[in-house]
């Protein structure tokens, strides 16, 4: 009898698919980056949204958007043939970035399994501390003074804290957590928007970035935490509810203990597959160069928590051949 070959069946987040996905992400970035500048924040938006549901809606699987951005991107996607899959995304990670030409805008789509998301509820946000590879588990904690997460770090390292860089939202509510890091020492780069760009920054090298730290979007922060698990980094969140219609939310969202810490495999517990295409210029990417009314430039990452694969893409789009934006 002949030997018989043994052929895998096929996974749900295999390779192929992830190099689809970034199709979406380029697909998004290029219609936002003809609003690049313009001031028009929710042209941007909309822009993007519709061209990623077009895009998401012509790969082969069955998806269900669970934490997502906008009327265009949510529900059931994909030709519903194929895995069973859930997406998180934003069609923009920096809107307002994005109208007024800033740094750190983004395209971002995560799939996983079915079920392996955290589903967050919309327009809450989140306290949040990452840090890229290398370091153990329970090295940070939303407990801990921001000065202790450094010192931590630093030590683990083997650098003094004033080597380390942190990143985090220009916003009032970090004026604490602000003064704290100056006081021990570090250096903090603040952004304006973006910090899905800020976290993974942790996880890669050549950003500068040790740490990041602060409050935003839920749906940001699972999509952040998609990101470092392909990277190898560290993670904490809690919900950070305001009033009681959030908490309200919060509870109906099927959150019983509302003070809860998530690491990354509490927001994504399966294996996930990462994509994210720049639209403008960012820690992580560089943005989309637009050559005329029919030719760009766009700049990608994708990842897969399998293998630990990261691709950094370059890709040349000329839609004078007739190709439309997610074909190209």
């Amino acid at each position: 009898m002949p030997n018989r070959i043994f052929v895998p069946p096929p996974r749900a987040l295999d390779r192929n698919l992830a190099l689809e996905v970034v199709r979406v992400t380029e697909a998004s970035a290029l219609a936002a980056a003809r609003w690049v500048g313009r001031g028009e924040e929710k042209s941007a938006d909309l822009a993007a949204a519709a061209a990623m549901r077009e895009a998401l809606n012509s790969l082969p699987m069955d998806g269900n958007v669970v934490n997502g951005e906008g009327d265009e991107c949510t529900g059931r996607v994909g030709t519903g043939s194929g895995p069973r899959l859930d997406i998180v995304l934003t069609a923009i990670e920096g809107a307002t970035i994005c109208a007024k030409a800033g740094h750190n805008a983004l395209s971002v789509v995560a799939a996983t399994d079915e079920g392996s998301f955290l589903q967050v509820p919309g327009g809450v946000y989140m306290e949040k501390i990452a840090v890229g590879a290398g370091l153990p588990d329970g090295i940070i904690d939303l407990d801990l003074p921001a000065e202790d997460n450094l010192a931590r770090v630093a030590q683990a390292r083997g650098v003094p804290v004033t080597a380390l860089t942190v990143c985090m939202l220009d916003r009032p509510r970090h004026t604490d957590m602000l003064g704290r890091i100056y006081d021990a020492g570090a250096r903090v780069v603040l952004i304006e928007a973006g910090d899905v760009s800020g976290a993974i920054a942790t996880g890669l090298p050549d950003t500068g970035i040790d740490l990041y730290m602060g409050s935003g979007g839920a749906a940001q922060g699972v999509l952040a935490a998609a990101g470092l698990k392909c990277l190898g980094g560290r993670m904490q969140c809690r919900l950070l509810l305001r009033n009681e219609e959030e908490r309200g939310r919060a509870r109906k969202a099927g959150f019983t203990d509302l003070t809860r810490k998530f690491d990354l495999d509490d927001m994504v517990r399966g294996e996930v597959m990462f994509a994210a295409t720049g639209i403008t210029d960012g820690h992580i990417l560089a943005g989309i160069r637009l050559h005329g009314g029919d030719r760009a430039v766009s700049h990608s990452l994708v990842m897969r928590s399998a293998t630990g694969t990261v691709r950094t893409m370059t890709a040349r789009h000329d839609f004078s051949r007739g190709a439309g934006l997610h074909d190209s």
